[in-house]
């Protein structure tokens, strides 16, 4: 074998394919046809959209395994761990399967140039398919028709949200997002959207390929009643039933496109009422919405669109009304930073702009220029790292203030490795 730890695996990883994000099936799929496979394809349930993948995949992981059922999940990116991208059965793959799994790659890659997700893709379905699973539950990394877990024909799939993120690889308009998200539908296979407004250019796919999709506000849907919700469609309806362990109103849009997927599929994997009222009681996502208390409580979020801001907005609105907010904020270059900035900067009383040490981070000038050009002047900058930044919002908070850690996937693991 190449390597013989993980870190070892992972640094070669990063150099090996010269572009970072190369979307296309063909290398990807090559490579898997020449893969001896270990067993049969699990039943597979593909989870895509901007905002919204991770809790979806979360919700349906909880209900399933609630339901006795084996199950692994592959999502991204991660937060502590790389090995939390894999798991079975809520557990993270230990290193010694991943690095035989990317040794069986290697070998069957010849000369054919993988980047790093595209490893990890392969990594996946190589452990899963020897697991002896009864669901695989795969997150599309980015987009959907070109993305690297599109190789495999989903028994179902799953768009969550859709909304601008990622323009120069899927376009700057809905519509053109929407459509490279549809690719992960398949002709006579289950199809469901969690998006009340879905893009015209889904509806045209869909119905020019003959994929019968189930839509949020149309074949499926929710009632809030106080503490509990009712969830209808797909020929049932569940009355009361607890609020997702996730935080976020929103959730409920997440939940609802789970249940009617749930629902659709429950022929071939089905589920009771009870795995999945226990299922939304005990499901876990860090970094979404997660609030650390005290006197100065913290809240992080992966907030990265100016989706996802909006709607982190509209909880901070509803759960911290009146407190001063101090941001610590890092966000990849390649992000809309201004509709980031414009969806929330009327509730940050003061920012704080943590240096990532990637190449593809905004640098604090280029954040700082956007703040510029909006007129945000109360804005903290130039620390030597992120546990700096942090440590001036401590130092600036009163007791009563909110501390809000968000941006970047990478700002919140820093966080929670070094700062909680």
């Amino acid at each position: 074998m190449r390597f013989k730890t993980l870190a070892e695996w992972l640094a070669w990883q990063e150099t090996l394919h010269p572009r970072t994000i190369d979307l296309g099936l063909r290398r990807v799929a090559g490579v898997f046809e020449r893969m001896e496979s270990r067993g049969s394809l699990p039943f597979t349930i593909t989870v895509g959209g901007t905002n919204g993948k991770g809790s979806c995949v979360a919700m349906l992981d909880a209900i399933l395994r609630r339901q006795g059922y084996r199950v692994g999940t592959y999502t991204s990116p991660h937060i502590l761990k790389y090995n939390e991208r894999l798991c079975i059965d809520g557990r993270p793959v230990a290193d010694e399967p991943i690095c035989a799994a990317f040794g069986r790659i290697d070998r069957a890659r010849g000369d054919t140039s993988l980047s790093f997700f595209e490893f990890g893709t392969l990594a996946a379905l190589d452990i899963f398919s020897g697991a002896n699973l009864d669901v695989q539950i795969l997150e599309v990394g980015l987009g959907g028709r070109l993305d690297a877990v599109n190789i495999i024909d989903a028994d179902a799939a799953l768009l969550a949200a859709i909304d601008i993120d990622h323009q120069e690889w899927l376009g700057d308009t809905r519509d053109a997002i929407g459509l490279e998200k549809a690719g992960i539908f398949r002709p006579g296979r289950v199809a469901v959207i969690g998006d009340p407004a879905v893009p015209a250019s889904v509806l045209r796919h869909t119905s020019e390929h003959g994929v019968d999709l189930h839509r949020l506000g149309r074949d499926f849907g929710y009632e809030v009643s106080g503490r509990t919700w009712t969830w209808y469609g797909c020929g049932a309806r569940w009355d009361d039933l607890p609020y997702p362990a996730i935080p976020g109103d929103h959730q409920l849009m997440n939940a609802s496109a789970v249940l009617e997927t749930l629902q659709l599929v429950a022929a071939r994997r089905p589920v009771s009422e009870t795995a999945i009222r226990e299922g939304l009681c005990k499901v876990n996502l860090p970094g979404r919405f997660q609030l650390f208390p005290g006197d100065i409580p913290i809240l992080l979020d992966v907030a990265h669109n100016p989706q996802a801001a909006r709607i982190l907005a509209d909880h901070v609105r509803r759960h911290f009304s009146g407190r001063r907010i101090h941001a610590v904020f890092a966000v990849m270059r390649d992000k809309d930073i201004g509709g980031i900035v414009d969806n929330i900067r009327n509730l940050i009383d003061c920012w704080y702009l943590a240096p990532l040490q990637l190449s593809r981070a905004a640098s604090a000038e280029q954040i700082l220029e956007v703040f510029r050009s909006r007129d945000v002047a109360a804005v903290e900058h130039g620390f030597a790292g992120v546990g700096a930044a942090f440590a001036c919002a401590r130092r600036n908070a009163q007791d009563g203030d909110l501390i809000l850690v968000f941006g970047s996937f990478f700002l919140v693991s820093e966080y929670l490795a070094h700062g909680a």
